[in-house]
């Protein structure tokens, strides 16, 4: 990246694979990350911190293959400000077309103090060394001093400083808890302009968190001060509230580029399309209410509103939903079309399957078209995800049968493979998905407690298939399943099973962390 060429660009750095993984229940395996990634690229992201390479064996993994793979955007991998980190930051991100190394060390003194316990003397000379290492490798360096917004203003521009002198090529201010607001962070991107001399040396970034529901607004208030990389994710996830959303941060530079002046190189028809796939992938919805990708977000309810979108729907819609991807109308499928009707129709979605994977495809379309009376592209979109894109699981549904009514027990049958043995057992509830839950975990020999069970219609109507979220807790951690099926009992089941495969990928990937931690 060229820092002389960015004065009218703003660069989007995406950590939906990194900080946004760290959001509970928002954990992905390898399978889900590079398809993730690849999705991140067709979108259009200039930079992709694919993980923290040293975290564990199973994120160095993803990294190296997610670096491997792409091509168009930078891969980032995230490092501590210590040589070991930074080595193994290089080695998973090496074979990159456009590797980027980030490393980072806390600036306030509040994490000084009783974090790191050390002195700002100690920490500047670590963060110097740790630039000058990873500039060894590569120049394309990021450096992000910790908890910005929370330290001295003269410390934090000598590290700035001190830094870019070193060799970083972009430097990156962390509003790490979302303590900022607008004016004051924007303030703090003017003064880093202002006092720091070899600035311009460098690309200034930010990346703001959501705790105070102020991300997005301070983003853009650091890019009116000269700032112009923004770390966001998709549908804003991350630590604790969250991070930047990046739909809702390139969509304001691109409605009101009028103020800003400012070009990205998202192509935001493909926005709707990865939202919806991250939240296939981690079966955490967004809110109706959502900006940009919420169900609402293009809906009108309000007969003046309506009136006003029939004469010119200038005058209560600000954007199109098609500019983010979001079609009005439904697809033209239904049960009497055939293997090359759904394989066209795919493309244009953008999947391109495989014979064997289309031959699935199909059959569970077909099963969905004799039950519904409209199919939509979001049906569509979940049976791929169903039938294509998830592992071979430990736990698999093969069966299910639920009786229940106002004079019968719930009572739930099931037929489950578990690593390639079939087992069948029946179970008893207060309810036909408390009786399916009851089996699962009975045939399964798991107990894991129920922190959250929600059911979403996929599309409208009474025959709409349901999306179904289930969120299990282990030990001080929660993983969400996902699961769809015009019966929900039987998406019920579904995102249960989905959920306990995701906890088993969990567990080995903490074993593996205890492991690393312990040699």
């Amino acid at each position: 990246m060229d820092a002389q060429n960015s004065e009218n660009r703003v660069y989007i750095f995406d950590t939906t694979l990194r900080d946004g993984e760290q959001s509970p229940g928002c954990s992905m395996n390898p399978s889900e990350k590079i398809r993730l990634a690849r999705q991140l690229e067709n979108l259009g992201v200039d930079i992709i911190e694919a993980g923290f390479p040293v975290a564990s064996e199973g994120d160095f993994l993803s990294v190296q293959q997610i670096a491997r793979e792409i091509r168009k955007s930078q891969v980032a991998g995230l490092a501590r400000a210590n040589l070991p980190d930074i080595d193994r930051a290089w080695e998973a991100i090496k074979d990159a077309a456009k590797p980027r190394i980030h490393t980072f060390i806390s600036s306030s003194d509040i994490h000084l103090q009783y974090q790191l316990k050390k002195s700002r003397e100690q920490v500047l000379k670590e963060a110097r060394e740790a630039v000058r290492h990873a500039c060894g490798y590569t120049g394309n360096v990021e450096f992000s001093p910790m908890d910005a917004t929370r330290s001295d203003r003269d410390y934090l521009c000598e590290m700035v400083e001190a830094v870019i002198a070193e060799g970083a090529r972009t430097v990156n201010i962390p509003d790490t808890v979302g303590y900022a607001i607008p004016e004051e962070f924007g303030g703090l991107i003017a003064c880093l302009f202002n006092r720091v001399k070899n600035i311009h040396q460098a690309v200034i970034s930010v990346h703001c968190h959501n705790d105070l529901g102020l991300a997005v607004a301070n983003s853009l208030a650091a890019i009116r001060n000269g700032a112009r990389q923004v770390e966001c994710t998709i549908n804003g996830i991350g630590e604790r509230a969250g991070n930047t959303a990046m739909e809702e941060l390139v969509m304001a530079l691109e409605t009101r580029r009028d103020l800003f002046g400012m070009v990205t190189g998202i192509k935001t028809t493909n926005i709707y399309k990865t939202s919806r796939l991250l939240t296939q992938i981690t079966g955490v919805a967004v809110q109706p209410n959502k900006a940009i990708v919420g169900a609402n977000a293009f809906a009108h309810e309000s007969g003046i509103h309506q009136d006003g979108l029939i004469k010119e729907k200038i005058t209560y819609e600000i954007m199109t939903p098609q500019s983010v991807g979001i079609a009005d109308s439904n697809i033209v499928l239904g049960k009497h079309s055939g293997r090359h009707a759904v394989s066209e129709h795919l493309k244009k979605m953008g999947h391109s399957l495989t014979d064997e994977q289309l031959t699935r495809v199909t059959a569970s379309f077909k099963e969905l078209a004799d039950v519904k009376k409209e199919v939509f592209d979001e049906d569509l979109e979940a049976i791929v995800y169903e039938q294509v894109f998830r592992l071979e699981d430990k736990y698999r549904l093969d069966y299910l049968n639920v009786v229940s009514g106002s004079v019968a027990i719930p009572t739930a049958t099931m037929r489950m493979t578990i690593d390639g043995q079939m087992y069948q057992d029946a179970g008893f509830g207060i309810g036909p998905v408390d009786a399916t839950f009851s089996v699962i975990r009975k045939i399964t020999g798991t107990n894991y407690p129920l922190l959250k069970y929600a059911v979403n219609a996929i599309t409208g109507g009474a025959d709409a298939q349901g999306e179904v979220t289930v969120q299990l807790r282990y030990d001080d951690r929660s993983v969400m399943g996902h699961g769809s099926h015009p019966d929900v009992i039987v998406a019920s089941a579904r995102a249960y099973i989905n959920a306990l495969n995701r906890l088993e990928w969990l567990k080995n990937n903490i074993r593996q962390r205890e492991d690393i931690c312990a040699g």
